[in-house]
C-alpha cells in the first residue's frame, strides 16, 4: 500500500513534465496510476470479504513512537475502490476536457495529488497520519478550486473552502489528540476496540464534538454547507471528483470509521441526527430553485451528505447498511451527472443554465443516454442502483415516520434534479444560436462506464451487497453483518412509498416554474444565512487586521522593540505567577567588594547610556556593561563564557560605532512621556528576568542533564566530542533552524550588496 501511495505521488510530480512530452496522451498515461491501485484493491476483495484485513506499518519517528500504519478492511476498501476507480475515469475525462489547454499538466498534478491524499485518508490506521492526509486534501482541493486563478470568483471560492475545512481540521486535530489519550493508543484499529472505555471517559463529549466539527466542515454539513456550492468554480473534472465522490465524503468516512468507538450513545444521536436531517432537507429544498447545472448537483450533494450523516446517527444495523448502499449509488450517478454537465457546457460554448438549453439529444445522443440513466438512478427509479439504495433506505427508516416523510420530500427533490439534468437539456427544440456536438471520446469513457454501472450493479444487487456493502457495513458496526440487496423485494408498503415519492417528484418537476419564482422571492433571506455570516466575519477579520497593522506596524524600530519587550515581559511574568512565583531564596553567593564594585559600575554605565547626548558615548557606556559581565564570568569560574562575551562585546561596539557614524546627528530628543514609557518597560523587563534567575536557583534536578549527554553521546550518536554531538544530534532541529536563519541572512546580505548605485558614467 505504501508503494502504491508513493507511486501515485510520483505520478503527480511527473504530470507537468509528461504533459510537455505527450500533450495528447498525458491524461491517459497517468490514469495507469489510479488504475493500478484499483486492480490491486480488486484482488484484495476475497481476503477482506472473509474478515482478513491487509495491514502494513513501519516505524516513522522512533523517538516519538510514530508509525506509518496502513490498513485495508471492508470500509476502506469500498472508499478506495471509488477513489481509484472514479479517479481513473476522471483522468481520461480531463484529457478531453482540457485538450489544448496549456496548464493541463498542472491540473493533472493537482488532481492526482488530491486522489493520493484521499487514498491516504481512507487507508491510514494512525490518527496523526489521517490528519496529515486530511489537510493535504484541503490544500490540494484549494489548488483545484482556484485553478482558474485569474477569476476573482475562483480565488474567493478556493479561499473559502480552505478556510472552512482547515479550521475544521484544527478541531479534528485536538479531538484526535484527546481521543488518543483516552484510548491509550494512536492506532485506529485498536481505538475502535476500546469503545466502552472511551465512552466512559470524562473527555468523551469534548472528543465527540471536536471530531464532529472536523467531519461536518469537510462534508459540508449545516451550518458549514455553504462552501460546497461555491466550490463549483472549480473545473468540471475537479467538481466531479472532489465534490461528488471523494473529498466531501471524507467526513462521512471518518465518522463511520470511528463509529465503534464513539457511536451508539445518546450524545452521538443528539448531534448527528438533527444536523443530518437539517442538511438533508435544506440541500434538497435549495436545489429545487437552482438553474445552473453544477449548482443543481452541488446542492443535492449537500443533501445526500446530510442523509448519510442522518443514517449513521441512527446507528442501527439497517441504517448502516442503507448508508453504505447510498454511498455507492450516489458516487456513481453523481460523478456521471457532473461529467455530463461539464460536457454540455464544454460542447455548447460555455452555457451553464438549463433554462437556455434544449434539443441536445440529436447533437449529443451518447451524453443523453448516460445522463438519462444516471438521472433515473438519482431519482430512485427502478431498475437502477439508486432504486435499490432508496428501498434499503426506506426499510431502515420503518420505525421513524417523521424521517420517512423527510425522505419522501428529499427524494422528490432528487427526482426533479434528475429530470432537470438528465432530461430537460436534451428535449424540445434547440434554442436559436445554440450550437452543440457530442463530447470527444476521452470524455465519454467515464460517463458511459458509470452510467452502465448504475444499471448493471442493480441487476447484480445481491453480489454487490455481499462483496462491497457487507464488509464495509460490518467494519462500521464493529460486528459481522449480513447484507441482502434485492432489485425486487416484493410488493410492500415501502414500494408504495417509493412510487409515491416518484409521483411527487414528477409533480415537483412539472411545477418547477413555481419553485423558481418562490426561490427568487426568498433570495433576500440569503443575507441572514451562513454564507453571508461567513462573509461578514471574514470582512471583520480583515478590518481588524488592518487596524492592528496600523497600530503595530509603524515603521519605527523603537516601537517594534517596545512591543516585543512588553509582550514578553507580560507573558513571562504571568506564567511565573501561575507557576507559584518566588518560593524561597537559598544558596545565594555572598556579595563581595569586587562584585559590588562591578555592580555599581554597571549601574552607572547604564545611566550614562540612557542620558548621554552623544551616540558614541552611549555605545561606549553600553560596552562597559558588557565588559563588566565578562569580569563577572571570570570571577565565578567561567573563562570560556568570559572570552565569548569579550569577543561579542568588542565586535558589537565596533560595528555599532561604524554604523551610527553614518547616521545624522540628533535633532529632536524623545518626549518625557516616551522616556517614561520606555523606562517603565525596561524596568519591568529587568525585574522579570531577575525574578526568573532567582527562581532558577531553587530548581533542583536529581540527575544533571549533562550526565545523560555524557552517557549517550558515544553509544547513540557515535561521537566523542559531547558539545558537537549535542549540536548535531540531540539538538539537530535547533541547529538546523539556526543554520537556516544564517543562510537566509547571508542571502539577503548578498542581494543587498549587489544593489550598488550605478556610476554617473553608467547612467542613461
Amino acid at each position: 500500500m505504501f508503494t502504491l501511495l508513493t507511486f501515485c505521488f510520483a505520478a503527480a510530480l511527473l504530470a507537468p513534465w509528461l504533459h510537455r512530452r505527450l500533450p495528447a496522451y498525458a491524461g491517459a498515461v497517468l490514469a495507469l496510476a489510479p488504475a493500478s491501485v484499483f486492480i490491486w484493491l480488486f484482488f484484495q476483495l476475497p481476503a477482506v470479504m472473509h474478515g482478513h484485513p491487509v495491514e502494513q506499518s513501519f516505524l516513522w519517528v522512533e523517538g516519538l513512537d510514530l508509525e506509518f500504519a496502513l490498513r485495508l478492511d471492508g470500509l476502506s476498501l469500498l472508499f478506495a475502490l471509488l477513489i481509484s476507480g472514479i479517479g481513473t475515469l476522471i483522468l481520461f475525462y480531463t484529457q478531453g476536457y482540457f485538450k489544448g489547454h496549456p496548464q493541463q499538466g498542472r491540473f493533472l498534478m493537482y488532481i492526482i495529488a488530491f486522489m493520493t491524499s484521499m487514498l491516504g485518508v481512507v487507508l491510514s490506521d494512525h490518527l496523526l497520519l489521517v490528519f496529515i492526509f486530511w489537510e493535504l486534501t484541503s490544500f490540494t482541493s484549494y489548488l483545484l478550486i482556484g485553478f482558474n486563478h485569474e477569476k476573482e470568483a475562483a480565488r474567493t471560492a478556493a479561499l473559502q473552502a480552505m478556510l472552512v475545512t482547515v479550521l475544521g481540521g484544527l478541531f479534528l486535530l485536538v479531538g484526535s489528540i484527546l481521543l488518543a489519550q483516552a484510548a491509550g493508543t494512536w492506532r485506529i484499529s485498536e481505538i475502535i476496540q476500546r469503545g466502552a472505555e472511551i465512552q466512559a471517559h470524562a473527555h468523551y463529549l469534548p472528543i465527540l464534538i471536536l471530531i464532529c466539527i472536523g467531519a461536518f466542515t469537510k462534508s459540508a454539513q449545516f451550518p458549514f454547507h455553504f462552501w460546497l456550492p461555491n466550490a463549483m468554480q472549480a473545473p468540471t473534472p475537479a467538481s466531479a471528483y472532489l465534490h461528488s465522490s471523494t473529498m466531501v465524503k471524507a467526513g462521512i468516512y471518518l465518522l463511520a470509521r470511528l463509529h465503534p468507538a464513539l457511536g451508539g450513545t445518546e450524545e452521538w444521536a443528539a448531534i448527528l441526527i438533527p444536523i443530518g436531517t437539517i442538511t438533508f432537507l435544506l440541500g434538497a429544498v435549495m436545489a429545487i430553485g437552482q438553474t445552473v447545472l453544477k449548482r443543481l448537483l452541488a446542492y443535492t450533494t449537500v443533501s445526500a451528505l446530510g442523509a448519510m450523516i442522518l443514517l449513521l446517527g441512527l446507528g442501527t444495523p439497517y441504517t448502516i447498511k442503507a448508508m453504505m448502499g447510498f454511498v455507492l449509488a450516489h458516487a456513481l450517478y453523481k460523478a456521471t451527472l457532473f461529467m455530463i454537465a461539464g460536457g454540455i457546457t464544454h460542447e455548447t460554448g460555455g452555457e451553464t443554465s438549463i433554462d437556455k438549453l434544449g434539443g441536445l439529444r440529436k447533437a449529443m445522443p451518447i451524453s443523453f443516454a448516460c445522463a438519462l440513466l444516471a438521472g433515473l438512478s438519482m431519482g430512485g427509479f427502478p431498475p437502477f442502483l439508486g432504486f435499490v439504495a432508496k428501498e434499503t433506505w426506506l426499510h431502515a427508516l420503518g420505525d421513524y415516520p417523521l424521517l420517512m416523510i423527510a425522505t419522501m420530500i428529499g427524494g422528490a427533490a432528487y427526482v426533479l434534479v434528475g429530470f432537470s439534468i438528465g432530461w430537460r437539456p436534451f428535449m424540445g427544440e434547440m434554442p436559436a444560436g445554440l450550437h452543440a456536438h457530442e463530447m470527444p471520446p476521452a470524455m465519454r469513457v467515464g460517463p458511459i462506464i458509470l452510467a452502465v454501472a448504475c444499471l448493471g450493479l442493480a441487476f447484480f444487487a445481491g453480489t454487490t451487497g455481499h462483496t462491497l456493502i457487507e464488509p464495509a457495513a460490518s467494519a462500521i458496526a464493529g460486528t459481522p453483518l449480513k447484507v441482502h440487496l434485492h432489485l425486487w423485494a416484493g410488493f410492500n408498503k415501502y414500494l408504495v412509498i417509493s412510487l409515491a415519492t416518484l409521483a411527487i417528484g414528477i409533480g415537483f418537476y412539472r411545477a418547477r416554474p413555481l419553485w423558481l419564482n418562490l426561490a427568487q422571492r426568498m433570495a433576500g433571506w440569503a443575507r441572514f444565512g451562513p454564507d453571508a455570516t461567513y462573509q461578514k466575519l471574514f470582512a471583520s477579520i480583515l478590518k481588524f487586521a488592518a487596524w492592528q497593522t496600523r497600530l503595530l506596524q509603524t515603521g519605527h524600530l523603537r516601537h517594534y522593540i517596545r512591543y516585543i519587550v512588553l509582550a514578553t515581559t507580560v507573558l513571562v511574568f504571568t506564567a511565573f505567577l501561575r507557576a507559584g512565583g518566588l518560593h524561597k531564596l537559598e544558596g545565594l553567593t555572598p556579595l563581595t567588594v569586587r562584585t559590588g564594585a562591578l555592580a555599581v559600575l554597571m549601574i552607572l554605565a547604564t545611566v550614562a547610556t540612557v542620558h548621554s547626548k552623544s551616540r558614541l558615548r552611549s555605545i561606549l557606556s553600553m560596552g562597559v556593561v558588557g565588559y563588566c559581565m565578562a569580569l563577572l564570568f571570570t570571577f565565578f569560574g567561567a573563562p570560556d563564557l568570559a572570552m565569548t562575551q569579550l569577543v561579542i562585546e568588542t565586535l558589537t561596539v565596533i560595528l555599532m560605532a561604524l554604523a551610527f557614524y553614518h547616521l545624522p546627528s540628533f535633532r529632536h530628543s524623545s518626549s518625557v512621556r516616551t522616556h517614561a514609557i520606555d523606562l517603565t518597560i525596561a524596568i519591568g523587563g529587568g525585574v522579570v528576568v531577575t525574578l526568573l534567575v532567582l527562581a532558577a536557583l531553587d530548581v533542583q534536578t536529581p540527575t544533571p542533564i549533562s550526565d545523560y549527554y555524557l552517557e549517550h553521546s558515544y553509544t547513540k550518536a557515535h561521537g566523542r566530542n559531547v558539545v558537537n554531538v549535542i549540536l548535531v544530534d540531540f539538538r539537530a532541529l535547533d541547529t538546523l533552524g539556526e543554520i537556516t536563519v544564517l543562510t537566509l541572512a547571508a542571502l539577503g546580505a548578498g542581494a543587498l550588496l549587489k544593489l550598488r548605485p550605478k556610476k554617473k558614467e553608467d547612467r542613461p
